[in-house]
C-alpha cells in the first residue's frame, strides 16, 4: 500500500500535501481500494471557507457514497476539474491526478494535529 511520507493524514482517509499557506487534499490509496471504482467525485464547496472536518463534497463508487470532510479550516480555492471527466483517476493516481481540492489555510496549528504517514500506517494495520 502506497502511503508518502511527505504527506499529512486523517483518521477520514484523506492525505494533505502543505506548502506554505496552502494545501492539497485527496483521498488515501486505502480510501480508494476501500471505496472500489470510482464513478464520480462532487464537490460545491468552490470559492467557500469551511471548518475542520466540515463535509466539503462526496465521492461516488459503484456501491456507495462516502462524504469528503476538510482536514484543515480554510477556504476552497481550487477543484480538479480533470475529476468530472475522469474520476477514476482517484483510483489509478491518488496521490497525483486523482487530488481534488486545493485549499487556503485559515488555522496553521491544526496542521500539527494531522497524522504522519507512520500514525496512518498505525491506523489502518499497514
Amino acid at each position: 500500500m502506497n502511503i508518502p511520507s511527505n504527506l499529512k493524514y486523517t483518521k477520514d482517509h484523506e492525505w494533505v500535501l502543505i506548502e506554505g499557506d496552502f494545501a492539497t487534499v485527496g483521498i488515501t490509496d486505502f480510501a480508494q481500494k476501500e471505496l472500489g471504482d470510482i464513478v464520480y467525485v462532487e464537490v460545491e464547496t468552490l470559492d467557500q471557507t469551511l471548518n475542520k472536518d466540515e463535509v466539503f463534497g462526496t465521492v461516488e463508487a459503484v456501491k456507495t457514497v462516502s462524504d469528503l470532510f476538510l482536514p484543515l479550516s480554510g477556504e476552497i480555492i481550487e477543484f480538479n476539474d480533470d475529476l468530472e471527466a475522469n474520476p477514476e483517476a482517484v483510483n489509478a493516481d491518488p496521490y497525483g491526478k486523482g487530488w481534488m481540492v486545493k485549499i487556503k489555510i485559515a488555522n496553521s496549528a491544526e496542521v500539527e494535529e494531522l497524522l504522519s504517514s507512520d500514525a496512518y500506517k498505525q491506523l489502518i494495520g499497514a
